[in-house]
């Protein structure tokens, strides 16, 4: 990899801070984890070493002041998306016609992701300098969406710290998925035949996994692990679903209610999906046990989403994947600012920094898993 440095007068690298490999490979974990180093997150240590270039770029980054918190940003966004959400609910006081209690789904569903994706932040520590603080938040909101926090944050750090290796990334380990030839033709049974068309079936999963995937790994989470706060996560992650449930079929007719939840998790499944799986889906897949650095390894496996206001909205700053993994405890607004540093910067140096539209990356991510379910649409069935 080649090096275009920024020299000061003297000859040292400017913005780059005399640090010892043992402490930069600490730092990349602190990017990564959730305050000190504890159950939720101590796996998440197979993290690439820190070159000079990732060095250089994260005094760019800092000279502009683009890794201050941003608290104030994200308390007006908690307070809309709050907002938001109580006038949802009080609209379905307003009426007793279907069509528009379906239509107040659909935009709750829109909230719902809103608040997600505050989630998301908190669990990266973007919004406060404070532990305590981003984990309160980051509980409250696990209460809201009917999550459980500890888990999310385990499973998301092991992706941030081995994104699309194999054995290590727990995003690219799904049954009903195959992320190479050699696994779609390792299923078996109803898992075989689910990959064997899995590009048909992709967004039909994504859908239910909102509404069943996420809440099913954080009830089976909580069965075999306490949590970093083992009491109040399994007392707000059932609350939830009283509260849900109750709120819904105390204001709706029973069957508007049934409606009204099929709809409203099913659209929350699928944007989710929609905003997450362009993330990585379709890009390279790496062997575990790579010697590939850090700078080099996020910047391979990651896809941005060509930025505008609506995508920005939609995709919460997650369009701009690079930068996110670069820099996860990043606050989402600055995203687009780091950008401007860290494209050319890469491109710069011959790193594959990948941008692509909405539409564009959804076909990059079809096209990957009907590649890759080839092989079971034309060899026989072994025996299970």
């Amino acid at each position: 990899m080649t090096e275009d440095t920024i020299s000061s007068p003297s000859g040292s690298r400017l913005g780059t801070p005399d640090i010892s490999a043992e402490n930069l490979r600490q730092g990349i974990q602190e990017l990564l984890s959730d305050g000190q180093m504890n159950g939720a997150n101590g796996s998440a240590q197979a993290v690439g070493s820190w070159t000079e270039d990732y060095q250089e770029l994260t005094g760019l980054i800092k000279q502009q002041g683009l890794l201050t918190k941003q608290p104030g940003y994200y308390a007006v966004n908690i307070m809309i998306s709050l907002g938001m959400l109580a006038l949802g609910l009080f609209f379905l006081t307003l009426t007793g016609s279907l069509w528009l209690h379906l239509l107040d789904a659909v935009i709750l569903a829109t909230v719902f992701a809103r608040i997600a994706f505050l989630g998301h932040d908190s669990g990266h520590r973007q919004m406060f300098r404070s532990t305590r603080w981003n984990d309160m938040t980051g509980l409250a909101i696990g209460f809201l969406l009917g999550m459980e926090r500890t888990w999310w944050v385990d499973k998301h750090n092991r992706h941030h710290s081995n994104p699309n290796q194999t054995g290590l990334d727990p995003d690219i380990d799904i049954p009903v998925l195959a992320f190479s030839e050699e696994d779609a033709l390792s299923k078996r049974g109803l898992y075989r035949l689910i990959v064997k068309y899995q590009s048909w079936l992709f967004y039909p999963m994504l859908s239910m996994e909102g509404m069943f995937g996420l809440r099913l790994a954080g009830i089976l989470y909580l069965l075999r692990h306490k949590g970093k706060y083992p009491v109040v996560e399994q007392l707000l992650f059932a609350g939830h679903f009283v509260a849900y449930f109750g709120i819904l079929f105390y204001l709706l007719p029973t069957w508007h209610a049934v409606a009204f939840i099929g709809v409203h998790q099913l659209l929350f499944g699928l944007h989710m999906g929609f905003v997450f799986a362009p993330n990585h889906k379709g890009m390279p897949i790496l062997e575990s046990g790579n010697d590939m650095d850090y700078l080099t390894q996020q910047v391979l496996t990651a896809r941005n989403i060509k930025p505008n206001p609506l995508v920005d909205f939609m995709y919460g700053g997650l369009n701009y994947q690079v930068e996110h993994h670069l820099f996860p405890n990043m606050a989402r607004n600055r995203l687009c600012e780091a950008q401007k540093i860290v494209r050319p910067f890469c491109l710069a140096r011959s790193l594959p920094y990948h941008e692509t539209g909405v539409l564009g990356a959804q076909r990059e991510i079809l096209s990957f898993f009907h590649q890759m379910s080839a092989p079971l649409r034309g060899a026989p069935s072994p025996s299970s």
